[in-house]
């Protein structure tokens, strides 16, 4: 395991990179697929410990906010890593340990390098502004930097309140923490 903090190229107000991805649930999904006031995609998978110890924080997000779509990304290498296979991530969501609004599969690892995505969790919280998704928060979900610590303080959640307030993201963007993603090999 190698521990690595996230550094995207995606600044606040920049849109989102398009992509189209099979979900676990075998439809196909693209920014366009979600009606929601904010969308929170997160880079991550099943074997990371640092990405296992926030399932249960974006479960809670996905089932509390209507409002919000929480949408994870799965671009492990799943050759090298069969715990992040398309398989093993539809038994994850089939057992309830991944609720989120989607659980998608980016094989190539292309998406997750549009939005610059370093590690496993690597959040990004986005926001519509003329019909188009602009970053409003990159970062840490919470205070908890390792995977046994438990949190004090919910950056993620704070800013997904002021995404659907219309309001500013006063949270700032603090490096999110976790293993580096496995890329897969060209």
């Amino acid at each position: 395991m190698v521990m690595k903090e996230s550094d995207s190229t995606l600044d606040r107000g920049d849109a989102a990179p398009g992509f189209e991805l099979p979900g676990v649930d075998g439809d196909t999904h693209a920014l366009d697929s979600f009606d929601a006031d904010a969308l929170l995609v997160v880079f991550t998978c099943n074997h990371c410990p640092y990405a296992q110890a926030k399932f249960a924080l974006l479960n809670e997000l996905a089932a509390e906010y209507d409002d919000l779509a929480v949408v994870g990304v799965n671009p492990n290498d799943a050759d090298e890593y069969p715990d992040d296979s398309f398989e093993a991530m539809r038994e994850r969501v089939a057992d309830g340990t991944v609720a989120y609004d989607a659980y998608l599969r980016d094989e190539t690892g292309a998406v997750a390098e549009a939005y610059g995505a370093a590690c496993t969790p690597d959040p990004f919280l986005f926001g519509r502004e003329d019909g188009a998704w602009r970053l409003r928060y990159h970062g840490r979900l919470d205070d908890a930097l390792n995977p046994d610590d438990e949190p004090t303080e919910f950056y993620v959640r704070e800013a997904v309140e002021s995404v659907l307030a219309g309001e500013d993201v006063e949270v700032p963007d603090r490096p999110s923490r976790g293993c580096s993603i496995k890329w897969p090999e060209a």
